[in-house]
């Protein structure tokens, strides 16, 4: 079983001029989901969203080429790629030929997907069809101006969340620019946004804020960040209807952005934000 310590994080590597799909690290998903209680059919639906903004590679006559790059990587995968593996990956493209836009599209998706485990969907874009893309925002109450104390940094503590259960149910969207987990490597920090969109009985916002905080000294990847949040409002708030979803500041080149939702069908898209 690979595990996030056996991974290129942390470590001086040495890339390869030509492409190397053997770079890439999966992570098994299977034991932090395990420490969540999830266990066999998967209780959510959604997809980790990453934006490779650093890609380039030759063509047939040997000339630079250059694009960005979206992949979704399903949540019913059974690993997620490690990050300084995947830009290593990427990094074997700049000095390797390839055909056409489409064969270089192609091998991403399917060496993705084979290490991934999962139907891998990759989009390139030319630069010019990013010129007009505007900073946008996540729609929804922003609940960080709240005028309350806070001293609870980590564990993640599921304990401040809490619902109004006299009240008739709402939806609602809340957003936090407030989460900050760590790398369980290498300790650097990891920032976001998040978008909780809900229906159900009202929740306690200052719970809310309180528990986002309280990953601020956490050590997660973006994705199991994501799930604990998911799967903790699930089981405290027990909302009918339930979407998270993480905005993560770009490293390395590449952003990554998970979500998780009750229903299939919920995509959010994939806004780019104003930290992007």
């Amino acid at each position: 079983m690979h595990t996030a310590h056996d991974s290129p994080l942390g470590k001086t590597v040495t890339g390869s001029d030509c492409y190397d799909p053997g770079l890439l690290f999966p992570i098994a998903r299977a034991p932090k989901r395990a420490e969540l209680y999830i266990d066999g059919t998967l209780p959510l639906h959604g997809a980790d969203i990453w934006n490779a903004w650093e890609l380039s590679w030759l063509d047939a006559r040997g000339k630079p080429q250059v694009a960005t790059a979206t992949f979704h990587v399903p949540c019913d995968s059974p690993s997620l790629i490690e990050s300084k593996s995947l830009k290593l990956y990427l990094n074997s493209f700049n000095e390797t030929r390839f055909d056409d836009h489409e064969t270089v599209r192609a091998t991403i998706a399917r060496d993705l997907s084979l290490v991934s485990g999962g139907d891998v969907d990759v989009a390139l874009h030319a630069l010019d069809e990013l010129v007009d893309t505007r900073i946008a925002s996540l729609a929804g109450i922003c609940i960080d101006n709240l005028d309350l104390d806070i001293d609870h940094y980590g564990p993640p503590c599921p304990d401040f969340l809490r619902v109004d259960t006299r009240a008739a149910a709402v939806e609602e969207n809340l957003v936090s620019h407030l989460l900050k987990s760590n790398c369980p490597v290498t300790g650097q920090p990891d920032w976001a946004s998040v978008q909780i969109v809900y229906r159900g009985m009202p929740i306690d916002r200052a719970g809310l804020l309180r528990y986002l905080v309280s990953f601020r000294r956490h050590d997660d990847f973006h994705e199991q960040c994501v799930e604990r949040i998911y799967i903790d409002l699930l089981a405290r708030c027990a909302p009918e209807h339930l979407r998270v979803q993480a905005r993560y500041t770009r490293r390395g080149g590449l952003d990554i952005n998970p979500w998780r939702a009750s229903a299939a069908g919920t995509d959010p898209g994939n806004p780019r934000l104003a930290r992007q």
